[in-house]
């Protein structure tokens, strides 16, 4: 094919440059069109986006000088011999003339901010951007050389869905994209989608949401059927913002809105975090050997090991700790110890739970990716956040970032700090129950490097679900238990205001549990907690998950889940007779035991109670 010449100034389309003055389409003032090419046909008013011709797409996403068009074949002209009002091929040449393209895509390689990209890019402009032969064809094609250089795809779509012309020949083309992309998933290789308006039908319902990584312009439409075949269909007509990348964002399907002047630092900076992991590997498995961490010891500066090392106290006192507001969350944790952060969103089915977040980005140089609870600071930020409590769709969306780190080959560190999963009828509507579960079986199964911290409350099974780890650490002044204290005592002691005595008995606190070998290790806290000194707190964390990686990192797979595996497989296992003589190591704990539980609060003394009556 001719390579077409890329335009520097990007025009909204059918702009010639010779009007001063366009309407926008979004909110119907008037904008001077110089002022809107330069904006990169973005309303200075409104911020709605006008369509980009393909080539403007690579002249916009793609490093100057680094565009190598590659050529696509163009296959079955007219296999149905088609006509509607018009024969197909005077539709084919016409599209050609009006332009300059052989077809509706150009697939080019380049670099996004230095980092190796194969694209991509359909053009609305021919045929609607419809999903025909050679449209599919050249998607195939682009993941095919993706898959023999090994290198990043990206797919930028804009289409009306399937060709009609080609009948039942269109139709295949979802199947052998959809086919293309999941070799890419089977080599490892990064896949992400750019979502421009609109992307309906046949587009949608194969590469365009099958990638790694699904980003939509604002305003953008994505759906399997537009408004008008709905409406013709079922009768029916779509609410306003429906199928919109907001409505998608909120309903899980997208993992990032972009505005069109981010999205180039925005591709690069994912690009980097998710192909540069070997170089990062090597340098954490290099600082294994450095004064920070001891080598194959499975240990790291500043994490105690030893529950002698931990003041003995109430554990009441460490519930009380643990709520405190003023705790750092997990994406104050991130804000301070990740770089080059991506937050990913969605479950890809429903929804996307604002208790729950994950992405990718780098810790101490390495490539990572980090989950965690989120809870907030405020009244405010904790309704907005369900208090911390994920849903159904939290827990698949953490499920969705794992499994995208085991096909990058990146480790995940994850922040828990919950009082359990979120209860209640929508939840139950939803298989909170599968949900959860199928996170304790997923991560028992990752071939990469897995860190938990448990940073204040680590609630149930809805902390449990992001806990299945080569390594739980806690911090400490954090709790971890099978129920809250006040759930046991109304249970147990048919009295909610016994959460002390359940506290107790349940031995919730950071020493209890290290000495049960629940815990791999305790990480130490600032004087009077997390809160007084955030930095500090940060600090801390810091130091163990670096020397607990550099343990882990150097690993192989099969080492990591047999390990991993073998470490839940003890608890409650009976001990071999030999063993008993055999005082444990903290490396390797037997069947986890407990302290001596307390006498009731009815047998204590008023001293001993004098510091846990107050929640």
């Amino acid at each position: 094919m001719t390579a077409p010449v890329l335009q520097h100034q990007h025009r909204p389309e059918g702009d010639d440059g010779t009007s001063a003055w366009l309407v926008c389409d979004g909110c119907r003032r008037m904008i001077y069109s110089r002022r809107f090419a330069r904006g990169g046909s973005v309303c200075p008013e409104c911020g709605w986006h006008a369509r980009l011709t393909a080539a403007q797409r690579i002249d916009l996403l793609l490093d100057a000088d680094s565009v190598e068009l590659l050529d696509t074949p163009v296959t079955a002209a007219d296999p149905l011999h088609f006509i509607d009002t018009r024969p197909y091929t005077d539709r084919l040449r016409g599209a050609r003339a009006a332009t300059g393209m052989s077809e509706g895509v150009l697939v080019a390689r380049g670099t996004i901010e230095g980092c190796p990209v194969v694209a991509a890019v359909m053009d609305f402009r021919f045929l609607g951007g419809s999903l025909g032969a050679a449209v599919g064809e050249a998607i195939t094609g682009a993941c095919e050389i993706a898959l023999r250089e090994r290198t990043p795809l990206l797919l930028v779509t804009a289409s009306g869905g399937a060709r009609m012309q080609e009948g039942a020949l269109s139709l295949m083309q979802m199947a052998k994209t959809a086919q293309a992309i999941g070799q890419l998933d089977e080599a490892g290789i990064l896949t992400v989608s750019l979502v421009t308006d609109p992307t309906f039908g046949g587009v949608a319902a194969s590469f365009a949401t099958l990638t790694d990584v699904i980003i939509a312009e604002p305003g953008a439409r994505l759906g399997f059927a537009g408004a008008r075949v709905i409406e013709q269909t079922i009768r029916q007509t779509l609410p306003p913002g429906f199928q919109t990348a907001e409505f998608l964002l909120e309903h899980g399907v997208v993992d990032l809105i972009s505005p069109r002047a981010a999205l180039r630092p925005t591709l690069g900076r994912l690009l980097s975090v998710a192909t540069r992991r070997q170089a990062t590997a090597m340098a954490a498995s290099a600082s294994a050997a450095s004064p920070g961490g001891e080598a194959g010891g499975h240990g790291s500066a500043g994490v105690v090991r030893d529950p002698a090392r931990l003041a003995e106290r109430h554990p009441w006192e460490a519930v009380r700790l643990a709520r405190r507001l003023g705790r750092p969350s997990a994406l104050d944790y991130v804000g301070a110890l990740v770089e080059d952060w991506t937050e990913l969103h969605g479950d890809r089915a429903a929804a996307d739970c604002p208790a729950m977040i994950a992405g990718l980005g780098r810790f101490d140089g390495m490539s990572v990716v980090v989950i965690g609870t989120q809870k907030g600071h405020t009244a405010a930020e904790l309704a907005a956040r369900a208090y911390g409590m994920p849903s159904p769709a939290g827990y698949r969306k953490a499920a969705r970032v794992m499994r995208l780190a085991a096909k990058l080959g990146l480790p995940v560190i994850t922040l828990i700090d919950t009082a359990g999963a979120h209860p209640g009828i929508e939840a139950e509507e939803n298989a909170q129950a599968v949900a959860i579960a199928e996170n304790l079986r997923l991560m028992a199964g990752l071939p990469v490097p897995v860190v938990a911290v448990v940073t204040g409350e680590g609630g149930s099974g809805g902390a449990l679900a992001l806990a299945v780890a080569d390594r739980v650490l806690m911090c400490a002044n954090a709790i971890y238990s099978v129920i809250s204290p006040e759930g046991c005592a109304a249970i147990l002691w048919k009295d909610p205001a016994a959460g002390p005595d359940a506290a107790a008995a349940l031995r919730v606190d950071s020493r209890a549990l290290l000495e049960a070998g629940i815990v791999d290790g305790v990480i130490p806290e600032p004087d009077g907690g997390a809160d007084v000194d955030p930095l500090a707190a940060a600090d801390a964390l810091r130091a163990a998950l670096a020397g607990t990686l550099a343990d882990l990192v150097p690993l192989d797979p099969p080492t990591l889940v047999s390990g991993r595996r073998a470490r839940f497989r003890r608890f409650g296992a009976p001990v071999p007779a030999s063993a008993t003589a055999t005082a444990p190591s903290a490396a390797t704990p037997a069947v986890p035991t407990l302290p001596a539980a307390r006498p009731p609060m009815g047998q204590r003394s008023t001293a001993d109670l004098d510091d846990v009556r107050q929640p």
